[in-house]
């Protein structure tokens, strides 16, 4: 079994001693991913903000990978605040739409904790994705020369 880390180009560098994601056979996991922007900034202070974020962070793990959000087979949330729920919803309404265009959503758990590795982070979403297989294509066939028959000796 080949286990492989997933470093995605668009995001920083994670906050503690983990990788953004890794994959083994076709299974992708993504690590807990938070409204932080490539450039290290909060989001915004708002739930709905970091959600959007968080959740274009979890795309960039996956597109690193190899997969996109249709992949995804399970997400798990954990926010900071029950009164932050309908913002999450909000969000999740707002862009669920372009990421499972088919209307097929992935299952959650949403978990309300005390807080986050940072004070201001107020969501983490993390997934499992499973990777598209690929379909092979077939080598070109050779053609091979036309058999004589051979010839009768009269």
């Amino acid at each position: 079994m080949a286990i492989k880390v997933i470093r995605p180009r668009e995001l920083g560098q994670p906050l503690g001693l983990y990788s953004h994601g890794m994959e083994a056979n076709g299974l992708v996991v993504v690590a807990g991913q938070v409204g932080v922007r490539p450039d290290g900034d909060v989001a915004g202070g708002d739930a709905a903000s970091q959600t959007r974020q968080a959740l274009a962070n979890v795309a960039a793990v996956l597109e690193a990978a190899g997969c996109s959000m249709r992949d995804v087979i399970r997400l798990q949330t954990f926010l900071t605040s029950a009164d932050d729920i309908a913002a999450f919803m909000q969000a999740r309404q707002e862009v669920f739409p372009r990421y499972f265009p088919d209307g097929a959503y992935p299952p959650n758990t949403l978990l309300v904790v005390a807080r986050l590795v940072r004070p201001e982070l107020r969501v983490e979403i993390e997934a499992m994705a499973m990777k598209p297989a690929r379909v092979a294509r077939a080598a070109p066939r050779q053609v091979r020369p036309a058999r004589r028959a051979p010839r009768r000796r009269r």
